[in-house]
């Protein structure tokens, strides 16, 4: 893989940690601002709306500009928004620069995946978004963690003055690194490549990330009072809860990284029936600590190798959209990232416990396997798989 891609992975890991910390300062970040912890959970919703809308606005927007011009706007929009959330004292203002933050990350990351897969042959874009998205699974082994131990020991407001910091070199790394470029004038317009997205095969496996992302994240966001209020373990544990989540994700990202390219319906069909018999044990054994600690790894891997392999059959059935394919494959993956807290908190809400987040994941789940299954009966090509 071209050194470049993985410095556009840097990036990543700073918006990764950014948008997976609040799952272990929801709790002070709540206490502090004065709010209910799921009001506090819908930070995060409003960061993957901020995603869905951005990704594919900021993806037509971007081919005004070459594509390293384009990722520098971003990221430095990220990195500033992160400043005023660790100043400001208002709540509103906080969901303000996480809409905002978002919109920039999706910029980014939208640009960045059409960047990763034209940096390696036609045949490999598994690998390129394995290697993208291994800056994602970084975050939740070291940046989220380390975010939560800051958290802990100097306030939640620490964690956005990190998120700042580390987005720093990744400015000037991808400045120095990814080619300058220009404008790309030719190929279809804005408007041919979103008939192109209206293919059968591509909105399948678009819905097909956005339930299986939102059963990640109805889960992930409230795991931090999960394994508190339902486990039993101190607060301590929580950045060690979330590393080993992290752990998991990094093995999946980079397991199907290597599958993706090559048996990727094996992989998304037995993958996803493992996922929902998680998701259900975990929900039924979330009290015992050690059954807890050994989930999280399995589904934090099965997760992440499920969801990235979605992304690079996205990129796949959208060869005739190749400037607008990441922002949607971007934008399907956080209408679950925002679905999916909102469920979680409203279940919380109506007194189904910190528990009930499992059992809507394992939902969403089902839904995904039943939408796969409709999908595979209706076209002579199954919706998942490179060509």
């Amino acid at each position: 893989m071209p050194f470049a891609l993985y410095l556009l992975g840097l990036a990543v890991f700073a918006q990764g940690t950014s948008e997976f910390m609040l799952s272990g300062l929801v709790s002070d970040i709540a206490r502090d601002l004065s709010v209910s912890i799921p009001a506090a959970g819908h930070l995060t919703s409003a960061f993957a709306v901020g995603m869905v809308v951005g990704a594919p606005l900021m993806a037509v927007l971007s081919r005004r500009f070459s594509r390293r011009s384009a990722l520098l706007v971003f990221l430095i929009t990220f990195l500033l928004v992160h400043v005023v959330g660790a100043l400001t004292t208002s709540f509103a203002v906080l969901l303000a620069t996480r809409v905002v933050g978002a919109l920039a990350n999706a910029g980014f990351l939208a640009v960045a995946l059409v960047t990763a897969v034209g940096m390696v042959e036609p045949n490999a874009k598994g690998r390129a978004t394995s290697a993208l998205l291994g800056g994602v699974t970084l975050a939740c082994v070291a940046g989220v963690p380390a975010g939560a131990l800051l958290g802990e020991v100097w306030g939640w407001r620490s964690a956005f003055w990190a998120v700042a910091l580390i987005s720093v070199p990744a400015v000037f790394a991808i400045a120095r690194a990814v080619p300058a470029g220009a404008p790309d004038a030719e190929g279809p317009s804005a408007l041919g490549e979103l008939r192109a997205l209206r293919a059968p095969r591509l909105l399948v496996t678009l819905l097909l990330g956005a339930l299986v992302n939102g059963a990640t994240f109805c889960t992930f966001t409230y795991l931090a009072p999960l394994v508190t209020n339902v486990t039993g373990l101190g607060s301590g544990w929580v950045p060690g809860v979330l590393a080993l989540f992290g752990i998991g994700s990094f093995i999946g990202v980079t397991a199907g990284g290597r599958v993706a390219d090559v048996r990727p319906l094996p992989l998304l069909v037995f993958g996803s029936l493992a996922l929902l018999t998680g998701w259900v044990l975990f929900a039924v054994t979330a009290g015992n600590p050690v059954a807890a600690l050994v989930l999280v790894l399995v589904q934090g891997a099965l997760s992440f190798g499920v969801g990235s392999t979605l992304i690079s059959q996205a990129l796949y059935a959208a060869t005739d959209a190749p400037h607008l394919a990441g922002g949607f494959a971007t934008a399907a993956l956080n209408v679950g990232a925002a679905v999916g807290p909102w469920l979680g908190g409203l279940a919380i809400s109506a007194g189904l416990g910190y528990r009930a987040p499992l059992w809507v994941s394992a939902i969403l789940v089902v839904l995904a396997l039943a939408v796969g299954g409709v999908g595979l009966r209706r076209t002579s090509r199954v919706t998942v798989g490179a060509p």
